[in-house]
């Protein structure tokens, strides 16, 4: 059974070549609250700030907020590609992580042989990996070009084999970012309901999105991300009200009021 607990975490990214006095001191007055000084004298980017949750089986989380808030890189965490500096994340179940179109493609080896080592990396037999080839193959629509290096596609072809292989391994725990929404609308059209048959079939979805009527459809629960901590966890619509009217009063102070996440699992 699929379970995500994420405990008091805390994510930052140092600012390299930012070590003169005159470039700390703007840095600091422009984003003190996010900007701070490490043990090893270098500027770091608070990204996520004690951010704790937990998910069990039947769960779908809505992740809401503006760009630079900590969605994606939550959703990176999760998946194990950004580590905490403080906290822990402890994720039971496969992983199925729908981040990135060239997540886990090597862009000198062909389209074909990404598929085989996506399938080698997800423990598939030769059998399930020629299947997985095929599979891929009819709904990406890549002809010929599957036997070229993916350097050689354009974003569109990339985004089509990136979708085709992120979805045609069904994990238990399904991670969302917004890129999956795009592309060209005749494909898009195809993808959806591929999409959300393998929605459906995961046991936890984690998605983050700026379209309302997504979140809303998708969710049974939201989290509003901002400055990279949680201002509010709760119903959907709830938060998404919260959200917009924080959106439509932005002088007020979106941390007032912050959830006590101890009693949001």
């Amino acid at each position: 059974m699929a379970a995500i607990d994420v405990d008091g975490v805390d994510v930052s990214f140092p600012i390299y070549h930012g070590n003169s006095r005159s470039l700390k001191r703007t840095m600091f007055a422009a984003a003190s609250r996010r900007l701070q000084e490490d043990g090893r004298h270098r500027i770091v980017v608070q990204a996520l700030r004690n951010v704790s949750l937990r998910l069990r089986n039947g769960d779908r989380l809505g992740l809401i907020g503006g760009n630079g808030a900590g969605k994606t890189t939550l959703l990176r965490t999760l998946a194990g590609i950004y580590e905490p500096v403080v906290g822990s994340v402890h994720v039971q179940g496969n992983i199925g992580a729908l981040l990135d179109p060239n997540l886990g493609m090597n862009p000198e080896l062909t389209g074909r042989e990404n598929i085989a080592l996506r399938g080698l990396y997800s423990g598939l037999p030769r059998t399930a990996i020629r299947r997985l080839e095929d599979d891929v193959q009819e709904f990406a629509e890549l002809a010929e070009f599957l036997d070229l290096p993916v350097r050689f596609y354009s974003s569109g072809m990339v985004i089509r084999l990136g979708f085709a292989l992120a979805t045609a391994i069904r994990p238990q725990v399904l991670l969302m970012d917004e890129w999956f929404l795009a592309g060209d609308a005749a494909f898009m059209e195809r993808a959806r309901s591929r999409l959300e048959d393998m929605v459906r079939g995961a046991e936890i979805l984690v998605l983050s999105s700026h379209s309302v009527p997504v979140i809303l459809d998708w969710s049974t629960r939201v989290i509003w991300l901002d400055q990279g901590r949680v201002i509010a966890d709760g119903d959907p619509r709830e938060v998404m009200d919260r959200y917009h009217r924080r959106a439509a009063a932005p002088e007020a102070n979106p941390e007032i009021g912050l959830v006590d996440q101890s009693t949001s699992a």
